[in-house]
């Protein structure tokens, strides 16, 4: 069953795809006015979610929050709850004042955030899944605007997760959690450019040696592997799901010359760039099941 709200005014829209055997897959857009937020719950078995290429376990009631331009595809998608929104729906960068996710739940550099669920946190989560599917049969004026809170409680109740499962020292919070957050979201905006700790802690008036301490807290990445992480993910979206060529992928990553970025390919990967592609251009071959698109 796919449950969908369209705005024609706005062009907003939400979708909510409930244990459909065909949304196994969502590809991988780099056109923001057609790329969509997705948030996957498993109801059902653990099985294998894979992100840009990467494989997770992902267990059974376990959710997991990915932005806009995120690929994955499913094993099971008919065990999976999935809530599907675009920009024009909720843009969580012009939100951020009302759910405080950015550059933790969304944006948080490369890392897939896979949130686990205690029986109480289940019972919540269940809930809020019966009310939404009951919003979406109520055809009237303010069928938008509700569908929006009952949006921005589920992204909170998925940051509150994140913070509890993913941030090492608890008392991390306040003034010192924004400046993780806000090192990550200029991360995402200025990691084809910028690939060292100094520029960004410029950015942010502080010292590197501040941002250094502040990771220490938040996780175990230090800042210039979380700027690298960034920098590999970009990478590996471009050699699988584009057809630019390696120099030309070097090149828009910020690396003057492509053997630098074939040697920091290597490192990251354990692989040059040219047979990474190969092989995984040939694993993400169609699947005779649809991509989901954009209505």
């Amino acid at each position: 069953m796919i449950l969908r709200y369209n705005d024609p005014t706005t062009e907003g829209l939400l979708e909510l795809c409930i244990n459909e055997p065909e949304q196994t897959r969502q590809a991988y857009k780099r056109n923001e006015t057609k790329a969509q937020y997705a948030i996957l719950w498993n109801r059902g078995e653990a099985q294998v979610l894979t992100v840009d290429g990467v494989q997770y376990h992902f267990a059974e009631q376990m959710l997991v929050a990915l932005g806009v331009f995120n690929s994955f595809s499913l094993e099971k998608s008919e065990y999976v709850i999935i809530w599907r929104y675009n920009r024009n729906f909720y843009c969580i960068s012009d939100h951020d004042h009302e759910v405080s996710c950015i550059g933790l739940l969304f944006y948080g550099a490369s890392q897939v955030m896979l949130l686990h669920t205690s029986n109480d946190e289940q019972h919540t989560f269940n809930l809020l899944f019966q009310v939404f599917k009951d919003e979406f049969h109520n055809h009237d004026t303010i069928q938008g605007e509700m569908l929006r809170v009952l949006l921005k409680r589920l992204i909170i109740l998925l940051t509150r997760l994140a913070k509890r499962q993913y941030i090492a020292d608890k008392s991390l919070v306040g003034n010192d959690l924004d400046l993780v957050r806000q090192f990550n979201v200029l991360v995402e905006q200025h990691f084809r450019k910028q690939h060292t700790v100094a520029a960004y802690a410029a950015m942010l008036n502080k010292s590197p040696k501040t941002l250094s301490n502040f990771f220490a807290l938040y996780n175990a990445k230090t800042p210039l592997e979380v700027i690298h992480d960034r920098i590999d993910l970009e990478a590996r979206r471009l050699l699988i799901y584009t057809e630019k060529s390696v120099k030309e992928i070097g090149y828009e990553l910020g690396f003057e010359e492509h053997t630098h970025f074939s040697n920091f390919f290597r490192k990251h990967n354990n692989i040059s760039p040219s047979d990474f592609r190969i092989t995984h251009k040939f694993s993400q071959s169609p699947s005779p099941l649809r991509d989901i698109e954009s209505s």
